[in-house]
């Protein structure tokens, strides 16, 4: 079994990658006050008003066709969201911090357009500083041939200073070892982040909002009892890859990870929470469109210039995750039970799907949809910090019976 254990963590090595501690946030480098989008007869042009003038990188990918500027960690103001005034070519726009140091604007297009010019311009008079983009039509062909060319310029040109710093030694996805009489570790996973805004409820609050403050209210809840130790993936707004909240949680040696969602559909009548363990086959159409949408955040924030860990398929992984999957799913039975008296589920509860984030071979893993911020109530009732404590009281009773059940089962061995 210890041999076992030795070649599921080195095969987990190569497929994760090393990935540093999140480091501590940076300095604020600026604001940007205000994004203008304007539609010319021959271009889209894009302007940027900023506090003081700033560096900036701007390249394009492809499916979907996307434009991408990346600036120093910056603040960006109320005013500075462009969507009722965006033209119909420009079909989404997002704004936010990418990684601590970076922060990231991506614009969605309908078809390619390439960059045909990308310039700062100085204070002058009541006019504060600005980047401005200009936008082309352009063909395919045309525009995966800049696309490669802007990326690879702008990763050769990427500031040491937005770059996260990396670990001095690789013992991070090997697990700790439990020590005698220490706490139960809880990873709890806040959906979304940063240039990621998640789905957007009825009154224009951003799910990543929602999710984050349900996570610090649990938190608070799990640590009262005085029996966990709580880790946050993310404790404040800024974009993490799937994989990455995935290593956080076996870097603190995680016994459980729970990943707290709100979904949006065009059905506003529906509401209701829900609980999703990991399979490959989906329970049914909705639970498979709503992972792939999950599974999306890492392409909807852009693209980061780190290299990409190769996939590694292995019995050795498959036979871990087997029994985790067990785990998981005896946990998030347990949840069903304790969330009935407290709030409205789905018809069906517990529900399965291809998350990505669920995939830690090694760490029982539920992600909580705790209703719809396409519902009018239930966006209230997200809203509302009452409500999410008493999400909160009962995750953290089904925590108790899943820990206690653990802690038998290991008494009886």
């Amino acid at each position: 079994m210890q041999i076992l254990k030795r070649r599921i963590t080195t095969l987990l090595l190569v497929l994760f990658g090393i990935l540093g501690a999140t480091p501590a946030a940076m300095a604020i480098d600026g604001t940007v006050e205000d994004i203008r989008i304007g539609q010319h007869p021959d271009k889209i042009r894009f302007v940027m008003d900023l506090s003081r003038p700033l560096d900036f990188k701007v390249f394009s990918l492809a499916n979907p066709y996307r434009v991408v500027i990346d600036l120093p960690e910056v603040t960006f103001s109320r005013d500075a969201h462009p969507e009722s005034r965006r033209p119909k070519a420009i079909k989404g726009f997002r704004f936010g911090l990418f990684r601590p140091g970076t922060s990231r604007v991506v614009i969605d297009t309908s078809h390619p357009y390439s960059i045909a010019a990308a310039f700062s311009l100085p204070a002058k008079g009541k006019q504060s500083p600005r980047i401005v983009l200009d936008l082309k039509p352009s063909t395919r062909a045309a525009f995966l041939k800049e696309s490669a060319k802007s990326v690879a310029a702008a990763q050769a040109a990427r500031r040491p200073i937005l770059t996260a710093p990396k670990p001095a030694a690789p013992p991070l996805l090997t697990r700790p070892q439990r020590r005698a009489n220490e706490k139960v570790l809880v990873a709890i996973d806040a959906g979304h982040g940063g240039v990621d805004p998640g789905a957007i409820g009825v009154s224009g609050v951003y799910e990543k909002q929602i999710v984050l403050n349900a996570a610090r209210i649990l938190k608070s809840e799990l640590e009262r009892t005085g029996r966990y130790k709580v880790v946050l993936t993310r404790d404040r707004d800024v974009f993490l890859r799937l994989r990455e909240r995935i290593a956080i949680a076996r870097r603190a040696g995680a016994d459980l990870f729970v990943s707290l969602h709100a979904d949006s559909i065009p059905n506003r009548k529906l509401r209701g929470a829900s609980i999703y363990t990991l399979s490959e086959k989906a329970s049914d159409k909705e639970a498979n469109q709503l992972a792939e949408n999950e599974n999306k955040s890492d392409i909807i924030a852009g693209m980061d210039f780190g290299t990409e860990t190769p996939e590694v398929t292995s019995i050795l992984i498959d036979l871990a995750q087997r029994e985790t999957m067990n785990h998981s799913a005896r946990f998030a039975g347990m949840l069903v039970r304790e969330m009935r008296g407290e709030v409205k589920l789905l018809k069906t509860a517990h529900r399965f799907a291809g998350f990505a984030v669920l995939k830690a071979p090694d760490i029982p893993s539920v992600l909580v949809e705790l209703g719809f911020l396409s519902n009018n109530h239930d966006e209230k009732l997200l809203r509302s910090n009452a409500h999410l404590k008493r999400v909160a009281g009962a995750l953290r009773r089904s925590i108790d019976n899943y820990f206690d059940h653990v802690q038998s089962a290991a008494r009886a061995n």
